[in-house]
């Protein structure tokens, strides 16, 4: 049995995140997007800067497995309920790797992270574009369909997007 290492990233990992991003989200996103699209969210979400500003300023805590996946997550806000709402901002394994296991093993981290760090009730809350085939990844793991939307990212373009839930 392999050994997957998972392990919180550090500013020093924003090139490695980067380039599996450069990898991963264009096989992703290439048949969905149009081709201005594509290389604006890109720049949007992986540029250095970015990055660097996710970590230090954003409060996105990203956890990474070398060479093959990386997720991130932030605290969002207080529910309604009294709970609290995580929003899991990113979670993508190179396609070379999907399948193996390691997309569950990084929302496990997650969702332990999430519950670990609230004392009462909690949400994780992802938005994934409509047409992603990820939807269906994410239903498998619990995650249900609460509510959809067309957010606009600027430059005229929108993330048309389902936002899932799972109460944690």
């Amino acid at each position: 049995m392999e050994i997957i290492m998972i392990r919180q990233a550090t500013l020093e990992d924003i090139p490695a995140i980067r380039e599996m991003a450069s990898v991963v989200f264009p096989a992703t996103y290439g048949e969905i997007l149009s081709a201005e699209q594509l290389p604006y969210m890109m720049d949007m979400m992986y540029s250095e800067e970015s990055l660097r500003r996710q970590m230090t300023e954003q409060g996105n805590v990203f956890f990474i497995c070398e060479g093959q996946g990386y997720v991130s997550y932030r605290y969002d806000r207080p529910a309604e309920d009294g709970g609290e709402i995580y929003h899991l901002e990113k979670i993508y394994v190179l396609p070379q790797c999907q399948g193996s296991g390691l997309g569950r093993k990084l929302f496990d981290r997650i969702v332990e992270e999430v519950r670990a760090r609230t004392k009462g009730p909690a949400r994780i809350e992802l938005n994934v574009n409509r047409h992603n085939r990820a939807v269906t990844f994410y239903e498998h793991l619990g995650m249900r369909k609460d509510r959809s939307g067309d957010f606009p990212i600027g430059n005229g373009f929108f993330m048309n997007d389902f936002i899932m839930t799972l109460d944690v």
